[in-house]
């Protein structure tokens, strides 16, 4: 399979997004998981909900939020670009972020299944010892969900590979900018003749996406079995 220059932009711009959105939104998926998990607070029933609408809601309908709030005349996107120049809507931060917030459910969602299997008298434990809030997490709960993080994060990584109605709507279609593996496969079906284009694209994401759910099962047992833990 031979791709051409502008394909090879497509599948590496692609890559580059889907690594800078879990890069971006795996220490706050963390930090909501725990809160979720540990948290007694109220409101907490209306987060877990908010956290997770992204997973309901049509993609196009979370771009227009975003285009909506950080376009240049949004609430949030206005004082952005006047106060600091940032420029988020139809760029390749943007397109980053739309994917981000499409993917965040998915890496709380693991973070947080690994917390609930985390024995709390371990955690108790290490307060008796004097650990403070920070040291325990650190020390004891997130060696124990480290598992769930890997395989939460590559599952959002290859989940960010086909990211398209959010980032359309937020990031356009811009080619060398915002045009992902998805956009590009979009784009030959418009384009007369662009079938065996959109052939050869199908086929890199179907073989990236069958690769980044392999990864993630294969880290999470490969570390889950390195930290003693038993692996199913």
């Amino acid at each position: 399979m031979i791709l051409s220059p502008e394909e090879w932009g497509a599948v590496r711009l692609s890559l580059s997004v889907a690594l800078r959105a879990v890069v971006l939104g795996l220490p706050p998926a963390v930090l909501v998981a725990w809160l979720l998990a540990r948290g007694r607070f109220p409101g907490r029933a209306l987060l877990d909900a908010l956290v997770h609408l992204p997973l309901v809601m049509p993609p196009v309908v979370v771009g227009w939020l975003l285009l909506v709030t950080l376009g240049v005349r949004g609430p949030l996107g206005a004082p952005l670009q006047e106060w600091f120049g940032i420029r988020l809507v139809f760029t390749t931060a943007g397109a980053a972020l739309a994917t981000a917030v499409m993917s965040f459910p998915l890496i709380v969602r693991a973070v947080r299944l690994s917390l609930d299997a985390v024995d709390p008298g371990l955690e108790a434990a290490a307060r008796t010892l004097g650990a403070g809030p920070v040291d325990r997490f650190v020390t004891v709960t997130l060696p124990l969900i480290a598992p769930g993080v890997l395989s939460g994060a590559i599952t959002a990584f290859a989940a960010g590979l086909g990211e398209f109605g959010a980032v359309i709507t937020f990031a356009s279609n811009i080619p060398g900018e915002t045009q992902t593996l998805p956009l590009a496969i979009y784009a030959a079906t418009q384009t007369p003749g662009g079938e065996a284009v959109a052939a050869r694209l199908a086929g890199v994401s179907f073989a990236l996406a069958v690769a980044g759910l392999l990864l993630a099962d294969l880290a999470g047992r490969r570390l889950a079995a390195a930290l003693g833990r038993p692996v199913r």
